[in-house]
């Protein structure tokens, strides 16, 4: 039996359409998904509590998916069965987002269960190489392609982000905390030109059974917004939501979607 941990936005319920059997929805209180309904709620405080509750009840098998939040520890509510993981949780607190989820990952395997990634149980979640869309990348986007590459590898050394805006081979714009929404609204704010694409991928190196990128048909309104004239995701690294509304948000708006080979 799987138990889905769910956060916010549209991935849970992604996830739960595409398996053939309903799995156990979990969210953690303060990071409640808005899309599915959670079948059991947990404190961080308690998850020692919480991953023994899980294997009362047949689960092997967990996937995380969705926005969460850091949470904010009340010392006094962790209980006996968390005491023994607080040294490993403060340190996963004290990182950066792909370490902290590093950390939590372990503590979970320790717990005997298999953390599985969202693209494992629903593969058609990720999209292979090619062109999308009735409009093409031109010669000028693949150079602008190959330096968003590089800026997101380069993010990485940082933890800060897994996507960028680049025109004529120039970085516009870089995801912060934020996320990508905030970034492409940050260029409809300080209109500068038209023209240049939003790059996303996955940080080189880090775990992909959780916090794999996400793109959905209202990153492509809004990087239509900001006046970019494509979307570059990296083949078999980017969570597409609504895949077919997201290619026709794109024809609607004339922008590319190029599913760029790494």
């Amino acid at each position: 039996m799987i138990a889905l941990i769910a956060g916010r936005g549209a991935l849970p319920r992604e996830i739960v359409a595409n398996l053939p059997v309903q799995p156990l929805v979990c969210a953690m209180l303060g990071s409640e998904p808005d899309e599915v309904q959670p079948d059991l709620t947990f404190r961080f405080e308690q998850l020692g509590s919480f991953l023994a509750e899980l294997k009362n009840r047949g689960v092997t098998e967990i996937c995380m998916a969705g926005a969460v939040s850091r949470p904010s520890v009340d010392p006094a509510a962790i209980d006996a069965a968390t005491l023994p993981m607080i040294p490993i949780l403060q340190a996963a607190l004290a990182q950066g987002d792909d370490g902290a989820l590093r950390a939590i990952i372990l503590v979970m395997e320790d717990a005997g269960f298999t953390v599985r990634a969202a693209h494992e149980i629903a593969p058609d979640l990720l999209m292979t190489d090619g062109v999308y869309t009735k409009v093409q990348p031109g010669e000028l986007d693949k150079p602008d392609a190959a330096r968003g590459a590089a800026v997101v590898g380069a993010m990485a050394a940082v933890d800060v982000g897994q996507s960028c805006a680049v025109r004529s081979h120039q970085v516009i714009a870089v995801e912060n905390a934020f996320g990508t929404d905030w970034m492409l609204q940050s260029l409809v704010e300080r209109p500068d030109g038209q023209g240049g694409l939003l790059f996303k991928a996955p940080k080189p190196g880090q775990d992909r059974r959780a916090d794999l990128p996400t793109i959905g048909p209202d990153t492509v309104v809004a990087a239509a917004s900001a006046k970019l004239s494509g979307i570059v995701i990296e083949a078999g690294g980017v969570i597409v939501l609504d895949r077919a509304e997201v290619i026709a948000n794109c024809d609607r708006l004339s922008l590319f979607f190029w599913v760029r080979a790494s």
